[in-house]
Protein backbone atom coordinates (compact mmCIF):
# COMPACT_ATOMS: atom_id res chain seq x y z
CA UNK A 1 0.00 0.00 0.00
CA UNK A 2 2.75 2.21 0.07
CA UNK A 3 3.72 2.43 -3.13
CA UNK A 4 -0.24 2.84 -3.75
CA UNK A 5 -0.12 5.96 -1.97
CA UNK A 6 3.19 7.34 -3.18
CA UNK A 7 1.48 6.68 -6.88
CA UNK A 8 -1.71 8.52 -5.96
CA UNK A 9 0.59 11.35 -4.50
CA UNK A 10 2.62 11.14 -7.80
CA UNK A 11 -0.57 11.88 -9.75
CA UNK A 12 -1.39 14.95 -7.80
CA UNK A 13 -4.29 13.44 -5.21
CA UNK A 14 -3.74 15.42 -2.00
CA UNK A 15 -4.51 14.07 1.77
CA UNK A 16 -3.90 10.22 0.69
CA UNK A 17 -4.68 7.81 3.62
CA UNK A 18 -5.09 4.07 3.33
CA UNK A 19 -7.05 1.24 4.71
CA UNK A 20 -6.23 -2.08 5.30
CA UNK A 21 -4.06 -3.50 2.93
CA UNK A 22 -6.72 -3.97 -0.09
CA UNK A 23 -6.53 -0.82 -1.72
CA UNK A 24 -9.36 0.98 0.36
CA UNK A 25 -7.84 4.66 -0.26
CA UNK A 26 -9.27 8.00 0.64
CA UNK A 27 -7.70 10.97 -0.84
CA UNK A 28 -8.30 14.43 -2.21
CA UNK A 29 -9.33 14.84 -5.94
CA UNK A 30 -10.53 18.65 -6.00
CA UNK A 31 -13.34 19.22 -8.70
CA UNK A 32 -12.67 16.09 -10.98
CA UNK A 33 -15.57 14.09 -11.72
CA UNK A 34 -15.42 10.40 -10.38
CA UNK A 35 -14.72 9.20 -13.78
CA UNK A 36 -11.78 11.10 -14.45
CA UNK A 37 -10.50 10.28 -10.56
CA UNK A 38 -11.05 6.87 -11.64
CA UNK A 39 -8.98 7.18 -15.28
CA UNK A 40 -6.19 9.30 -13.66
CA UNK A 41 -6.18 6.90 -11.00
CA UNK A 42 -6.02 3.82 -13.05
CA UNK A 43 -3.20 5.10 -15.30
CA UNK A 44 -1.07 6.12 -13.18
CA UNK A 45 -1.33 2.80 -11.46
CA UNK A 46 -0.74 1.19 -15.06
CA UNK A 47 2.55 3.61 -16.03
CA UNK A 48 4.10 3.65 -12.14
CA UNK A 49 3.26 0.58 -11.19
CA UNK A 50 2.75 -1.89 -14.53
CA UNK A 51 -0.86 -2.95 -12.54
CA UNK A 52 -3.73 -3.15 -14.63
CA UNK A 53 -6.77 -2.94 -12.36
CA UNK A 54 -10.22 -1.07 -12.14
CA UNK A 55 -10.66 1.67 -9.87
CA UNK A 56 -13.75 2.53 -8.64
CA UNK A 57 -14.00 5.92 -6.66
CA UNK A 58 -16.90 7.46 -4.51
CA UNK A 59 -17.03 11.23 -3.40
CA UNK A 60 -17.90 11.81 0.74
CA UNK A 61 -21.50 12.54 -0.48
CA UNK A 62 -21.87 9.37 -2.28
CA UNK A 63 -20.48 7.32 0.81
CA UNK A 64 -22.78 8.20 3.18
CA UNK A 65 -25.48 8.09 0.35
CA UNK A 66 -24.79 4.56 0.53
CA UNK A 67 -24.74 3.96 4.15
CA UNK A 68 -27.82 5.55 4.28
CA UNK A 69 -29.52 3.58 1.65
CA UNK A 70 -28.55 0.46 3.41
CA UNK A 71 -31.82 -1.87 2.93
CA UNK A 72 -30.46 -4.31 5.67
CA UNK A 73 -29.72 -2.05 8.97
CA UNK A 74 -30.37 -4.75 11.53
CA UNK A 75 -27.98 -6.87 9.65
CA UNK A 76 -25.24 -4.33 9.68
CA UNK A 77 -25.73 -4.01 13.27
CA UNK A 78 -25.95 -7.79 13.71
CA UNK A 79 -24.10 -9.24 11.38
CA UNK A 80 -21.62 -6.37 10.02
CA UNK A 81 -19.08 -8.52 8.54
CA UNK A 82 -21.76 -10.50 6.50
CA UNK A 83 -22.84 -7.54 5.00
CA UNK A 84 -21.05 -6.50 1.52
CA UNK A 85 -21.85 -3.74 -0.35
CA UNK A 86 -20.61 -3.68 -4.26
CA UNK A 87 -19.88 -0.69 -5.89
CA UNK A 88 -19.83 -0.43 -9.44
CA UNK A 89 -18.68 1.39 -12.25
CA UNK A 90 -21.64 1.58 -13.58
CA UNK A 91 -25.58 1.10 -12.58
CA UNK A 92 -26.04 -2.92 -12.31
CA UNK A 93 -28.35 -4.20 -15.35
CA UNK A 94 -31.84 -3.93 -15.54
CA UNK A 95 -33.40 -7.60 -13.99
CA UNK A 96 -30.15 -7.23 -11.59
CA UNK A 97 -31.66 -7.59 -8.40
CA UNK A 98 -34.05 -10.77 -10.00
CA UNK A 99 -30.54 -12.16 -11.23
CA UNK A 100 -28.66 -12.51 -8.00
CA UNK A 101 -31.98 -14.05 -6.29
CA UNK A 102 -31.99 -16.67 -8.72
CA UNK A 103 -28.81 -17.66 -7.91
CA UNK A 104 -29.16 -21.11 -4.99
CA UNK A 105 -28.55 -19.90 -1.52
CA UNK A 106 -29.41 -18.11 1.57
CA UNK A 107 -28.09 -14.59 0.46
CA UNK A 108 -30.55 -11.47 0.14
CA UNK A 109 -29.63 -8.78 -2.16
CA UNK A 110 -30.65 -5.91 -3.25
CA UNK A 111 -30.03 -3.10 -5.69
CA UNK A 112 -30.11 0.49 -5.40
CA UNK A 113 -28.61 2.66 -7.71
CA UNK A 114 -24.79 1.68 -8.68
CA UNK A 115 -24.65 -0.19 -5.43
CA UNK A 116 -25.16 -3.80 -4.67
CA UNK A 117 -26.04 -4.85 -0.53
CA UNK A 118 -25.60 -8.47 -0.34
CA UNK A 119 -25.93 -10.18 2.73
CA UNK A 120 -24.39 -13.57 3.34
CA UNK A 121 -25.71 -14.98 6.83
CA UNK A 122 -23.32 -18.20 6.55
CA UNK A 123 -20.83 -16.02 5.22
CA UNK A 124 -18.58 -15.69 2.01
CA UNK A 125 -17.13 -19.17 2.29
CA UNK A 126 -18.76 -21.52 -0.69
CA UNK A 127 -21.38 -19.43 -1.48
CA UNK A 128 -21.86 -19.24 -5.57
CA UNK A 129 -23.13 -15.29 -5.07
CA UNK A 130 -19.76 -14.14 -5.50
CA UNK A 131 -17.29 -13.27 -8.42
CA UNK A 132 -18.07 -14.26 -11.31
CA UNK A 133 -21.55 -15.39 -11.23
CA UNK A 134 -22.10 -12.42 -9.15
CA UNK A 135 -20.67 -9.85 -11.66
CA UNK A 136 -23.02 -11.60 -14.47
CA UNK A 137 -26.35 -11.62 -12.54
CA UNK A 138 -25.26 -7.35 -11.68
CA UNK A 139 -24.57 -7.08 -15.35
CA UNK A 140 -21.22 -4.87 -14.06
CA UNK A 141 -18.29 -5.06 -12.60
CA UNK A 142 -17.45 -3.58 -9.20
CA UNK A 143 -15.63 -3.87 -5.91
CA UNK A 144 -17.07 -5.22 -2.75
CA UNK A 145 -16.20 -4.06 0.67
CA UNK A 146 -18.10 -5.50 3.90
CA UNK A 147 -19.67 -3.12 6.27
CA UNK A 148 -17.11 -2.94 8.66
CA UNK A 149 -14.95 -1.77 6.40
CA UNK A 150 -17.20 0.49 4.77
CA UNK A 151 -17.79 2.30 7.75
CA UNK A 152 -14.24 2.86 8.64
CA UNK A 153 -13.63 4.49 5.24
CA UNK A 154 -16.40 6.76 6.36
CA UNK A 155 -15.01 7.71 9.21
CA UNK A 156 -11.08 7.73 7.97
CA UNK A 157 -12.94 10.45 5.06
CA UNK A 158 -15.09 12.26 7.75
CA UNK A 159 -18.23 11.26 5.85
Amino acid sequence: MVDVRATFEAAGFGAVASLLQSGNLVFEAGSATDAEVEARAEQALKERLDLTTEVVVRDADAWRAMIAANPFPDEAVADPSHLVVMAMKTAPAEGAEAAMAAVPGRERARVIGDHAYIYYPDGIAGVRLIGAPLDRALGARGTGRNWNTVLKLAALAGA
